[in-house]
């Protein structure tokens, strides 16, 4: 069975970008246009963030916030409880060190209750799905209307649509009741190999929660064949070492150079990015675009010299800095649309992946053939309200390349001197590479169709 090159190289690798050197030999389209920094903020949910090692080859621990007294090896509990809301996000892969040996990979995700009296923790949203079979990495048009939910491909991609929709998907209990001083699991999934060809599968989870009193938490890893046990995952954690082999470590921050932005193993502090104040926004003049970016990044900030990466709180010395391409956050964008003018005027809003700068320049650039290195998949949603002033939300799927300029999400007709409100929405999928733009442009034909 045929497996999608993120999977075999990880979809770390879609963080580096075209050599410099093969990018000049593709022809390239220059969009002068002003990039501006993106309206609002992260917010201040903390979130279990386990995604390094991406490639599980042995059992251990992959990330503990548990404290470090009483452990068989310290260094590996990064000593953080949570409290209220919080994500857990994971993303890995099983490849087996041995090919004869097909003994399944479980990810579990452990919690404890330090305190006196019980904790619940309610599951709000909570979706996780393999690769193999569940979803497949497929070939899929650039745009496709997805209100039923049923485009995806790859397991990021499929959860993140899930969440979209508020979804706890089958499986998963609206709550879990800790004892004082107890454990209990979160979850406890397969990630199988068997039957496949190569003997590699990947696993993406994503769970919104809130907890009634402090608890901390593990991501761990363990082969069987059959599911772990509390008390199998317990041991674990008291005796277990990272996993190994590690990924690949780091740039420091401030070095120049190439930057390896690294794996994210920690508690990253942000799930959502929102703008609670709304300006209206003057739509650009006719003719011209402004664009917002979409996970900005250290090298990638679109001239904007805006960050947009969660801050990580905790994390280990040998993994990522920062949450790079802040996977599984959700972008919430309310776009009061403003026509100044005192005549009708059509504009036109897209989601488009340019070729990645940092400096500021002249505008975006893009490829005018982009190559064939998916750089964004996933879906958006679109609430807002149509010409005749009905309510409309869409949820569309995208596919797009590096340098790809994306299609129309949406075309509206403003009036002089009309607000139209556009909210924008997606989380952000674990294989997509940033940074991505929001792109409004006021075309100079009012009149022209969608």
């Amino acid at each position: 069975m045929a497996i999608d090159w993120r999977w075999r190289l990880g979809s770390g690798a879609a963080l580096v970008i075209l050599s410099p050197v093969l990018a000049q030999t593709l022809a390239t389209i220059e969009r002068p246009q002003r990039v501006l920094p993106l309206p609002g903020a992260l917010d201040q949910v903390p979130v279990l963030n386990s995604n390094s090692p991406e490639v599980v080859q042995r059992g251990g621990i992959l990330l503990s916030t548990f404290p470090p007294a009483g452990k068989a090896n310290p260094k590996a509990h990064l000593n953080f409880a949570f409290r209220d809301r919080f994500d857990i996000f994971a993303h890995h892969i099983a490849k087996p060190l041995d090919p004869q040996d097909l003994t399944p990979l479980y990810l579990g995700i452990l919690a404890y209750n330090p305190g006196p009296k019980p904790v619940t923790v309610n599951l709000i949203h909570a979706a996780s799905y393999l690769s193999q079979p569940q979803a497949p990495f497929r070939p899929l048009p650039a745009q496709q209307a997805n209100d039923l939910g049923q485009i995806f491909a790859g397991p990021g991609d499929r959860v993140m649509l899930d969440i979209l929709q508020q979804r706890r998907q089958p499986g998963w209990p609206a709550q879990i009741v800790i004892s004082p001083g107890s454990y209990a699991l979160i979850a406890n999934l397969p990630i199988p190999v068997e039957g496949l060809d190569p003997p590699l599968n990947g696993r993406s989870l994503l769970i919104r929660a809130r907890s009634s009193g402090e608890i901390y938490l593990a991501s761990l890893a363990r082969f069987g064949k059959e599911p772990p046990t509390l008390e199998q995952w317990q041991q674990t954690l008291l005796e277990g070492e990272l996993v190994t082999p590690r990924d690949r470590p780091p740039t420091p921050p401030h070095q120049g150079g190439s930057i390896v932005y690294g794996r994210v193993a920690g508690v990253a502090l942000g799930s959502r990015w929102h703008n609670p104040q709304q300006q209206p926004i003057p739509i650009p003049e006719v003719g011209t675009a402004f664009s917002y970016p979409i996970s900005s990044l250290v090298a990638g900030r679109l001239g904007t010299g805006q960050i947009q990466t969660a801050p990580l709180v905790r994390r280990y010395p040998d993994t990522a800095y920062a949450a790079h391409g802040n996977y599984g956050v959700e972008y919430d964008l309310i776009l009061p649309l403003q026509n100044t003018g005192d005549r009708p005027q059509r504009v036109r809003l897209a989601l488009q992946t340019p070729l990645k700068f940092d400096a500021p320049g002249e505008g975006l650039r893009f490829f005018a053939e982009p190559p064939n290195r998916i750089f964004f998949r996933g879906s958006v949603r679109l609430r807002f309200r149509d010409d005749h002033g009905t309510p409309q939300s869409r949820i569309i799927h995208l596919v797009q390349r590096q340098g790809q300029q994306g299609e129309d999400l949406v075309r509206l007709t403003l009036q002089p001197q009309e607000i139209r409100r556009v909210q924008f929405t997606l989380l952000y999928p674990p294989d997509a590479t940033p940074p991505q733009v929001l792109t409004i442009e006021t075309l100079a034909d009012p009149l022209s169709r969608p």
